[in-house]
């Protein structure tokens, strides 16, 4: 059976007419989404969405006044002298005179030991002095009858020199045992042991028959508390100010204790003559007065000293600086624009910060910053108070709630 050409044309017509007449609407709508990009703006509102909108911050006005650098460091207190007793001989602790913890005096006697050999070689010393001197005296009186019968011609002139002689060698035996009798005294002194200065006894592991060695066996230790040291490093940085300091007396240093222990004022003292290479810091050393005992050996206080002061230096909060990989800069308001500021830090501390770059009483931002770019309007931000706020957020719930009704056609 043969299908005419002419029936077919038209049937597809039909069925063509017909799918458009059920798609057309969508099918336009379609075309016209896809002709117009999404995220486009159109007709009036693309100028609205162009102008971006002013960023709210807070500034604070850039200062001009004299900042002190200060040196911040942990340091560790240190007594000045603190000196390990040894007997310098070998003998038996006769007496201890001081209790553990006590506060001597320089001078003060602390022991006393076994001293009856060396009192017994003192008298032997002085014995011989004795015999001695008797024995000058009678070469003394021999000598003088010796002038007498030279005198009246009985003897020669060398038996009066050989009486001469025998003086000179008394004399110069009695000079010995004088001499004698003061070395016996030193060991002697040794069995009396004083405090070589004044400060605090520590453990006393001896008493009274116990045998201690020449130079070895440790009696007590003594420690100055009043007044007392402390110890820290400086930055080579700070070196020359430190140095210049102790020129005029030393610079004021504070050492605080930590959990409110209390805070002490005192003065350098001394700067090492070497830097360590690990490090690069010098030693340094400050005195404190100690009347209260506060400061104890080995405890670890927080240092601050004042090396020297920025004269008329531009100061803003460290809060406002920002680093980038161009520099370093702030924001300041010019003509109700954000202005970047290339700056350099000069000195921080705290919260200030010494720059270059900046002028006094330029509004320098501070919050916000990150939000704006050069060029950005600013306006300042103004705290609402909550009453002022409340009518407001009701008064736009009733537009919100009306946009969201649909409106009718």
């Amino acid at each position: 059976m043969k299908t005419n050409p002419l029936f077919l044309n038209l049937a597809c017509g039909v069925i063509a007419l017909g799918l458009w007449g059920c798609s057309g609407k969508s099918d336009v709508a379609t075309a016209t989404a896809t002709a117009t990009p999404a995220g486009a703006a159109s007709g009036p509102a693309a100028p609205a969405s162009a102008a971006s909108p002013p960023v709210t911050v807070s500034t604070v006005p850039a200062q001009q006044r004299d900042l002190a650098v200060v040196l911040k460091a942990t340091g560790t207190v240190t007594p000045l002298t603190s000196v390990d007793v040894k007997a310098q001989v070998t003998s038996v602790v006769a007496k201890v005179h001081i209790e553990e913890g006590q506060f001597v005096k320089a001078g003060q006697l602390m022991f006393t030991l076994d001293a009856r050999t060396d009192e017994a070689n003192v008298a032997k010393a002085r014995a011989q002095l004795a015999k001695d001197t008797a024995t000058l005296a009678d070469t003394k009186r021999q000598l003088e009858r010796n002038r007498q019968l030279l005198a009246q011609n009985f003897i020669s002139q060398g038996a009066v020199d050989t009486a001469q002689a025998s003086v000179d060698a008394a004399a110069a035996t009695v000079t010995a045992d004088q001499a004698a009798i003061d070395a016996a005294r030193v060991p002697l002194s040794y069995s009396r042991i004083t405090a070589p200065n004044a400060g605090r006894a520590g453990l006393v592991p001896v008493s009274a028959g116990s045998a201690v060695q020449a130079n070895t066996t440790t009696l007590v230790t003594i420690t100055q508390l009043d007044p007392i040291a402390v110890g820290f490093s400086l930055p080579q940085r700070n070196l020359t100010d430190a140095l210049g300091a102790l020129k005029g007396g030393g610079a004021a240093v504070t050492a605080q204790l930590a959990d409110g222990g209390g805070t002490f004022n005192g003065r350098l003292q001394f700067v090492d003559n070497l830097v360590d290479a690990s490090s690069g810091s010098v030693k340094a050393k400050a005195v404190f007065a100690n009347p209260d005992g506060k400061l104890w050996p080995g405890a670890f206080v927080e240092v601050s000293q004042t090396v020297s002061t920025i004269k008329d230096a531009i100061i803003v909060p460290q809060a406002a600086i920002i680093q980038g990989a161009r520099g370093t800069i702030v924001y300041a308001v010019e003509d109700g624009k954000a202005s970047p500021r290339p700056i350099k830090l000069l000195y921080a501390q705290g919260n200030d910060a010494a720059v270059s770059g900046v002028k006094a009483g330029e509004a320098i931002i501070l919050d916000g910053k990150q939000n704006v770019r050069p060029g950005s309007r600013v306006v300042e931000r103004k705290k609402e108070s909550k009453d002022a706020k409340e009518p407001h957020d009701a008064a736009s719930s009733p537009a919100r709630s009306d946009a969201s009704k649909p409106v009718a056609p």
